[in-house]
């Protein structure tokens, strides 16, 4: 992509491209959660490594994850020789939305339509006709809906289902 393309998509807030993919971080982040999510509730911290190998994360990028959701309260952790993590809410309580906005921000595809990080558009004529503006509006929604809709109980339970 050259630098002109590039920069067109960019997401001047937050100086990077816009999400249009799931990235890797966000499908580590879930995995890891899903992972804790089927652990017992009120049971013992699950040691950093053991949660690696088994959402198969690397545990550079799975330490770095998991200070990011433990500063959103979504995990605590424990030290100690029977230290490791845990969900710090019920599984209910954590929908799959959340956990990428920690780990990525705004769900939004366009910062004109963002709910967190609202920024107008640099080559935008007229917000109130910008039929992108309207179509990412809607894309937005749906996507939150969908997965603020989805709890890691849910996304488990599903799991179950499907086996």
């Amino acid at each position: 992509m050259n630098e002109k393309a590039y920069s067109a998509f960019r997401s001047p807030q937050i100086g990077r491209m816009a999400l249009a993919m799931l990235t890797q971080r966000s499908r580590y982040a879930m995995r890891a959660m899903l992972f804790l999510a089927e652990m017992p509730a009120g049971g013992p911290p699950v040691p950093m490594t053991r949660i690696a190998a088994e959402a198969n994360v690397p545990r550079k990028f799975l330490e770095l994850i998991l200070a990011d959701l433990r500063a959103a309260g979504f995990v605590e952790s424990h030290r100690g020789k029977f230290g490791g993590y845990r969900l710090a809410k019920p599984t209910h309580l954590i929908s799959l939305g959340e956990i990428i906005r920690v780990i990525e921000g705004p769900l939004a595809l366009v910062p004109c339509v963002s709910r967190t990080a609202y920024k107008r558009c640099a080559d935008c004529r007229d917000e109130a006709t910008c039929a992108i503006r309207h179509a990412m509006a809607r894309v937005r929604d749906e996507t939150a809906r969908i997965l603020d809709g989805t709890s890691l109980a849910d996304a488990t339970a599903e799991d179950l289902a499907a086996a």
